[in-house]
């Protein structure tokens, strides 16, 4: 299974969008881990929402889709409708 997966960090109050094929819980605490990349400025990112797909795929269209929203309000309207 790959899934699409949206973190919320509370210290930079922003939202990171991703996709895996990996374990969710396993990409999370890399996310979390001191790194160069985006998810490295803070280590308090949650899981808000995620999707699973059968295929990498799949989860990436599903990225790439929400990605082009480039807008915070839909995300958030997302991850009300999933709570």
């Amino acid at each position: 299974m790959c899934h699409f997966y949206i973190l919320y960090s509370p210290t930079l109050d922003k939202y990171y969008t991703g996709y895996t094929c990996s374990d969710l819980l396993d990409r999370l605490r890399k996310d979390n881990a001191n790194h160069k990349g985006y998810t490295g400025k803070a280590n308090d990112w949650e899981i808000v929402y995620q999707e699973s797909f059968y295929s990498k795929t799949e989860a990436y269209v599903r990225e790439r889709q929400i990605k082009s929203w480039k807008s915070r309000k839909r995300i958030e309207a997302l991850i009300q409708d999933k709570l």
